[in-house]
């Protein structure tokens, strides 16, 4: 109560035991109180709060209304009765001799947190509900319309839609609301900005919660971005696997930055982390390989080590693979420049040329090109759009010769002739296995890190086969590609030791899955030397694990089946490099010797034989089999939830450049960090962005033939009549 309030108030009730049962309040109040008596109200002391406050009830009251019970009534400093709402504690004079009941009455019925009044105010419509799984039917229900919902459904469209706030002004839209819910008030551009904020607010406060109670720890992803308004932007997503096992990814920063060097990232990250109580539950940072995110790595590895984290930070930084790849395919590249321009310079002829599009689409029909594929032009800076735009032009360069182009683009940018179309098809097969990886390990909904491993191991055993291959362009590329690869790759002991604890994980290969691998990539000896040196890292990891999770039941010990020393794997056939291991793993297992006997948690997982969950998905998995492995459980939540790629942080530019467009640059970076994030937080985890018009581009051309054909039909029709 404010300090402006007496401290003496009267509890409306029947009668004083009426009181004392409803009261919380036990301790009896001081006998020093006085009584203060009006014509209406014989008031007495009572109770005593836990504010401080003494309460007195009405032994005798003339007013009878039913909502004078949900209201507490107390003397101010001038010793006026008043009337405090029990509910929003808004309070009005209620002095019989001076005041009226209307506003009380009318607060009574229309206060929001009054639980009597949730079902007030909202007009039911009778609609159709769809049945699921059963197409065209439907049944009948009620449906509450309430206005503010209506209101708070329209923040969301803003937010999720990427709308501007004018929206709410469009003369459309207002027609549309105004047919759909006549009673709705359209609110203005400035309050509907407010809505999406306050939406904001709301959820970072249930995200925080969430992060308390389901978190164990987070791996997050990073990178910068400068805005059409010249502001620097730093993008931070968490990821983590919660407490029923399922993979989560939220973006929880998305602020402006002084620069886009390495400790103008790390002090960032390390204010958003503790504004969300994540500094001490940090556990890897997946950044690109600029020379920037090695200082912020080293800033957030110093943080992570002030506050005692896993390792003290040693295996802290992870490389994002989608970066290398991209290096290791640019430098593949490099020799085949000219066929690329001119195959570039033919597609954006077609493209930015209505000629030249009619021009195309007259040879297809008379070449009778029955192919879906629409041409694609490439981003130069980006080889996995200029692998599109390749892939989808050689299936059109029988039309390409066919076409007359314009002198300016004649010479070095003139129509591919039989030679290049021949390289172009090489590199679409040769480019294909980069491309498809990299979507593969882009995913942000799927657990990536135990497959990294072989992701690499496959990258090499393809690099392997062409640099013997009989094409000379083949052999080329393969061998600059080679020295990038060894580059970043070459030397296994300097990559990061989680991404072999990863496989260990996985139930489907564990330690046997990374001995057979690194024997196959590097040599028996080599290989075993390495595995060794896993070995012993995940033994260390498993001690660090058990020292923070020590289960409350005391493992029994068990025996089982012992691995006995692999072999190199052998090459084979169409298997591709993961199944080929898990084909050898299989054989392995099954021609074991002898047993030994089981001391650890650990050394009974790894030595565990293979039942049929194993095929499972792996976190389906360990939720179901967690139980048995309670501290390995807590080291696979952690581990598993590594992302591989900053592909996560990435896509949030995109979502940026549109909301931070040309028409919208007044954004202030506040607001834009409440839309990107509250759009996050707010679409369904399996939702997606992406918007691809060059695929829709076969639809919208039969959809113009539909109106043709529609159209033709009126218009005959009409004749007749």
């Amino acid at each position: 109560m404010s300090s402006s309030k007496s401290k003496r108030r009267c509890l409306v009730s029947e009668s004083s035991e009426d009181m004392n049962e409803a009261s919380p309040w036990t301790d009896p109040v001081d006998d020093e109180v006085e009584e203060k008596r009006t014509p209406e109200y014989e008031l007495h002391p009572t109770k005593k709060s836990k504010d401080g406050f003494k309460y007195v009830s009405m032994k005798k009251s003339k007013r009878k209304a039913p909502y004078w019970v949900d209201y507490w009534m107390y003397l101010d400093n001038a010793d006026m009765i008043r009337a405090e709402c029990k509910f929003c504690e808004r309070n009005f004079a209620a002095d019989p001799n001076t005041n009226g009941t209307k506003n009380v009455k009318k607060h009574w019925t229309t206060c929001p947190k009054n639980p009597a009044n949730k079902s007030k105010g909202k007009q039911t419509h009778l609609i159709f509900e769809p049945v699921d799984g059963e197409e065209g039917d439907a049944k009948l229900k009620y449906k509450d319309v309430n206005l503010n919902d209506v209101r708070d459904a329209l923040g969301r469209m803003i937010i999720l839609d990427e709308l501007p706030f004018r929206f709410v002004e469009k003369v459309g839209f207002k027609y549309f609301m105004s047919i759909a819910c006549p009673a709705f008030h359209m609110p203005s551009r400035m309050t509907i900005a407010r809505d999406c904020y306050q939406l904001y607010c709301d959820e970072r406060l249930k995200l925080k919660e969430f992060l308390r109670n389901s978190c164990q720890r987070v791996s997050v992803t990073t990178d910068t971005w400068t805005s059409i308004q010249r502001i620097n932007y730093m993008c931070l997503t968490a990821h983590f696997i919660d407490n029923d096992w399922k993979l989560q990814k939220r973006i929880i920063n998305f602020c402006p930055i002084s620069s886009h060097k390495g400790d103008a990232i790390g002090r960032p990250v390390e204010d958003c982390l503790n504004s969300w109580g994540l500094c001490d539950k940090l556990f890897t940072v997946t950044v690109d390989n600029a020379s920037s995110n090695d200082v912020a790595c080293g800033y957030l590895r110093n943080m992570v080590r002030r506050k005692g984290g896993i390792n003290e930070g040693k295996y802290l930084h992870m490389r994002c693979i989608a970066h290398i790849i991209n290096l290791i395919v640019w430098d593949g590249l490099k020799d085949h420049v000219q066929c690329i321009d001119r195959t570039r310079a033919v597609v954006k002829f077609v493209k930015n040329s209505p000629a030249g599009l009619l021009l195309f689409k007259e040879v297809v029909e008379k070449c009778k090109i029955e192919s879906k594929s629409s041409l694609s032009l490439d981003v130069p800076t980006r080889w996995n759009s200029t692998y599109t735009m390749l892939d989808t032009a050689q299936k059109f360069k029988g039309v390409f010769s066919r076409m007359s182009l314009p002198r300016e683009y004649e010479g070095n940018t003139s129509s591919p002739d039989d030679a290049e179309w021949d390289k172009v098809e090489k590199l679409v097969v040769f480019l294909r296995e980069f491309y498809d990886l990299t979507n593969r390990v882009s995913g942000s909904l799927y657990v990536t890190s135990n497959t990294l491993f072989f992701h690499i191991g496959h990258i090499l055993d393809l690099l392997n086969q062409w640099t013997v291959s009989d094409d000379p362009d083949f052999r080329t590329m393969a061998f600059q590609m080679k020295l990038k690869f060894d580059k970043y790759w070459g030397d296994v002991e300097k990559m990061n030791m989680l991404i072999y604890l990863a496989v260990i994980l996985d139930p489907k290969f564990k330690f046997l899955g990374v001995q057979i691998a690194l024997q196959n990539m590097y040599g028996v000896d080599r290989g075993t030397s390495l595995a060794n040196k896993v070995r012993e890292f995940s033994n260390v990891m498993f001690d660090e694990y058990r020292k923070l999770y020590a289960p409350v039941i005391v493992e029994s010990e068990q025996t089982s089946d012992s691995m006995s020393i692999m072999q190199p794997m052998s090459q084979g056939g169409v298997l591709s490099f993961k199944n080929n291991i898990q084909e050898q793993i299989k054989k392995q297992i099954s021609g074991a010797d002898g047993g030994r006997f089981v001391r650890s948690e650990f050394d009974r997982y790894l030595n565990e034989q293979m039942g049929e969950d194993e095929e499972k998905d792996i976190l389906t998995w360990w939720k179901l089999n967690g139980p048995r492995f309670p501290v390995i459980a807590r080291m696979a939540r952690d581990v598993l939830a590594i992302p591989v790629s900053t592909v996560a942080s990435e896509s949030a530019f995109s979502a940026g450049g549109r909301h931070v467009d040309q028409f919208r640059s007044s954004l202030t970076p506040k607001m834009a960090q409440a839309l990107i994030c509250g759009q996050d937080w707010l679409r369904p985890a399996t939702a997606t962005s992406k918007m691809n018009v060059e695929e829709k581009l076969e639809e919208l051309e039969q959809l113009e033939k539909d109106l043709e054909k529609t159209n033709l039909e009126d218009e005959m029709v009409f004749v007749t009549e």
